[in-house]
């Protein structure tokens, strides 16, 4: 007897200690991780933390408990909150739902699938020693237990026909027109919140459900008022019920989870919660019906449009590479690398334009060499072999006076030269277009004297005899310290020492042609010298060989300076710049309007050859006298018969014609480069 006591009080002193220590009970899930909970027919925890209910499974069921009992009094409260999402394979379909429960029991081993949410059977459903209170967040609209539609929520007290219910969704404050409701689809796939509190003094039950970005609504979607300690007994399981059917397979999860015995339930940490699974058959439906077709029309398109690129590149920086064009090889540029290094031959890089091409500048890709890109137009086929011939030989011309010719290249009907580029420009613009730099006399004789040493090599020493054909103060280019440098050989032509030069057509500038090459169309050397003596007038007096004047005929600068030199003030002619400049030679300014004057003989025999003409400007030769000079009805002339000076002495008659008598002599590089 003394023993029975003896057990009786220790089993009553046992379940006071449990009875205190169950009051506060609390726990919370921010996912399933580590959670010890008790699981059984088709549920699991994933790998990343949820807590699936259902799966694929057909008629299958699933429940997840908290594994301690929960012990309430008559007066005990409790508040709970968890996030919840319900997938189906189809968006407007789905296999019933879930359901929030607390039982006597961690097991319902009798209760069905289906409608029945894995809570009752039909044999026990409404049995009021169930002893079980459920929140039911159902998706399947059962005539059985009444409920209101397919998309709702209800308290359920030992049975599934509801106590109450009402449409999913929650209340929502509007400014001006007070609380709004907003309608929520359970099936939507979304993860949503649901919090269920229980007021033990009070005996009320309220159930409140939104999405888990929204703060939790100040009014709730369900209440009911109800004294749940006649209907729940110690001890008490809390946990999750789900079922699914034989149609739509849905499953159900439980992201987080938080419970608390009198007092509120902490709130969970969304930012903790796993991620939901993505609806791959949904995603494999779209991407192999619509994306499969559309990546490869885009291919298709991508590819065609790189082929056409091509091809249109290909055209357009297409060549005509011919036979006899092999051996020029190494002086042949591509097409593409010039048309880069002019940034597509863009005006903006435009250095000059005239009769016989545009020059562009341009730097070469690799390299980074600037250069000089002249474009030509040539029509004649076997004319442009032998002037490829040419200029391949002259681009072989090596002085410190001549614009080097890189090589060429040549596009259907057109021609390019290559030359150095030099920075400071052609001559003409210093005499000519007011620039804001002018030459002093020093910068000027030292030009004359280094065009008139290239002009030697091209005539006597180099390899063959090289006839310029157009020397004028717009084809001498000066380089960065302004050394003069003949430039342009886009009329030069070649012959062998000693043999005679062809007749050509008459091309040239007019001012700077010879007599005879008009009448002959032969250009030979003399006929370069004649242009020489036209270009030092031009650089000392800083006018041009034929100048228009208002109200008066056009000016022949020879025969100006020849008047000047008969008055015995040839020095007068020189450019009235000169004045402002460092000082200059009296002598050497004389020394080279003369020299112009006696370049200038309507005779080719009576004038100088180059390499006087530089003996001449360096002194080492005297210059002949012109005392015997005069003009006469045929030019220029010497007074007495005319004298076979040696070498060192040539007559010289001038020009005495007008523009309108040279009026067919082609010019094709006015403008120069």
């Amino acid at each position: 007897m003394r023993m029975k006591l003896t057990l009786m009080v220790l089993l009553m002193v046992i379940n006071l200690v449990v009875v205190m220590s169950s009051e506060d009970t609390s726990f919370i899930y921010n996912g399933f991780h580590s959670a010890n909970l008790t699981i059984d027919g088709i549920s699991s925890i994933t790998p990343n933390g949820l807590l699936r209910l259902t799966n694929d499974t057909k008629l299958g069921k699933g429940h997840a408990f908290y594994p301690n009992p929960i012990l309430l009094t008559n007066t005990s409260s409790f508040s709970t909150t968890f996030v919840f999402a319900i997938q189906s394979e189809f968006p407007n379909y789905a296999g019933h739902g879930i359901a929030f429960l607390m039982s006597p029991t961690k097991a319902l081993p009798f209760a069905l699938s289906t409608q029945y949410l894995g809570l009752f059977n039909e044999t026990n459903n409404g049995d009021p020693t169930n002893q079980i209170f459920a929140v039911e967040l159902d998706t399947i609209q059962s005539t059985d237990f009444s409920d209101i539609n397919d998309n709702h929520v209800g308290i359920d007290i030992n049975d599934l026909k509801s106590a109450n219910s009402t449409p999913a969704g929650y209340y929502y404050r509007d400014d001006g027109i007070g609380f709004r409701f907003q309608n929520l689809s359970l099936i939507s796939g979304l993860p949503m919140q649901v919090w269920v509190d229980y007021d033990g003094e009070n005996k009320q039950i309220t159930v409140t459900l939104a999405l888990i970005n929204v703060i939790k609504p100040e009014t709730p979607l369900l209440t009911l008022s109800q004294d749940l300690s006649l209907i729940l007994s110690n001890p008490i399981y809390v946990g999750f019920s789900s079922s699914t059917g034989s149609v739509f397979l849905t499953s159900h999860y439980v992201l987080g989870w938080s419970f608390k015995v009198n007092g509120v339930a902490q709130n969970l940490v969304i930012s903790q919660l796993p991620e939901l699974p993505r609806l791959g058959r949904k995603k494999q439906s779209l991407i192999l019906p619509i994306g499969l077709p559309l990546f490869s029309l885009c291919f298709i398109v991508v590819v065609s449009l790189v082929v056409v690129y091509f091809i249109m590149r290909k055209r357009k920086f297409s060549e005509v590479l011919e036979d006899w064009e092999r051996d020029y090889g190494p002086h042949r540029f591509k097409y593409k690398d010039l048309y880069f290094a002019t940034k597509g031959f863009r005006e903006k890089e435009l250095l000059g334009s005239g009769g016989f091409g545009t020059v562009y500048k341009g730097t070469m890709p690799t390299s980074k060499i600037e250069i000089a890109v002249k474009r030509v137009s040539h029509e004649s086929r076997q004319g442009m072999r032998e002037f490829v011939a040419e200029i391949v030989s002259i681009g072989r011309l090596r002085h410190r006076n001549i614009v080097p010719l890189l090589g060429y290249c040549r596009r259907k009907r057109e021609l390019l030269l290559v030359y150095d580029f030099m920075p400071n420009g052609s001559l003409d613009k210093y005499l000519h277009n007011q620039p804001s730099v002018t030459l002093n006399w020093r910068q000027r004789f030292h030009i004359i004297k280094g065009v008139a040493s290239g002009l030697c090599y091209l005539h006597e020493e180099w390899e063959q005899v090289v006839v310029h054909r157009d020397i004028k103060a717009s084809n001498i280019l000066l380089d960065s310290e302004l050394n003069g440098r003949i430039g342009d050989f886009g009329l030069a032509r070649l012959y062998d020492h000693g043999s005679d030069p062809e007749t050509t057509r008459v091309v040239g500038t007019l001012g700077y042609l010879a007599p005879e090459q008009t009448r002959t169309g032969r250009a030979t050397t003399m006929s370069d010298v004649f242009a020489f003596g036209a270009f030092m007038l031009e650089v000392v007096c800083g006018r041009r060989p034929i100048q228009q004047e208002e109200g008066i005929n056009d000016v022949i600068l020879v025969d100006w300076v020849y008047g000047c030199f008969t008055r015995g003030e040839i020095v007068a002619a020189k450019d009235e710049n000169l004045e402002l400049g460092i000082e200059y030679k009296e002598e050497e300014v004389e020394l080279v309007l003369k020299l112009g004057l006696l370049c200038s003989n309507s005779e080719p025999s009576r004038r100088p050859s180059m390499r006087q003409v530089v003996q001449y400007l360096k002194l080492d030769l005297p210059l002949p006298d012109l005392s015997p000079l005069c003009l006469s009805s045929s030019g220029l002339t010497f007074g007495h018969p005319h004298h076979h000076f040696p070498d060192s002495a040539m007559s010289f008659p001038s020009m005495n014609w007008s523009v309108s008598q040279y009026s067919d002599a082609e010019s094709f590089l006015s403008g120069g480069r």
